[in-house]
């Protein structure tokens, strides 16, 4: 799977760990900056440009998902949900990681890199990009009403 990447410096050494451990898994991954430590840089940039990436590749038919990362991953969230078309749920633990592919389609997750231990982040990682959408008519419905309203505003409801 083709993962895109996306931080800032809060989350510069997660990411550069993050992306050894996705490669050693087998994906392919595509690193869009923040390219070096810089505690003054601006991450919404970097966690917009990894969300278009996911939103063309999938709709391209590439299987891809991304991951930004920050701080609190709060802002990294906001940034990449910018995006047309993108779905980013901010995780704070497996289970939330997997409902947001499970029920959301969720393609990018967000992750605060200071508020868990490395090997918490990477479990946060690994099971949302293992988990596949349901495909529930319930939850495809709603995710329908959604990219709607993003489409023709308040219009669509």
């Amino acid at each position: 799977m083709k993962v895109h990447l996306g931080t800032d410096h809060a989350g510069f050494d997660f990411k550069e760990v993050l992306k050894g451990h996705l490669a050693e898994a087998g994906h392919e991954v595509v690193d869009h900056g923040a390219l070096e430590y810089d505690a003054l840089d601006d991450y919404p940039a970097f966690c917009i440009a990894a969300a278009q990436a996911v939103v063309e590749d999938r709709a391209a038919g590439v299987e891809a998902l991304g991951v930004v990362i920050g701080g609190s991953g709060n802002g990294e969230q906001m940034a990449a949900n910018l995006v047309s078309g993108a779905r980013t749920a901010l995780a704070w633990n497996p289970e939330i990681a997997k409902l947001a592919r499970q029920h959301n389609d969720a393609q990018i997750v967000a992750v605060g890199a200071r508020q868990h231990p490395e090997d918490e982040a990477l479990a946060i990682v690994d099971a949302f990009l293992a988990e596949p959408f349901s495909g529930d008519e319930r939850h495809a419905r709603r995710i329908a009403i959604m990219a709607d309203y993003e489409e023709q505003g308040p219009a669509a409801l």
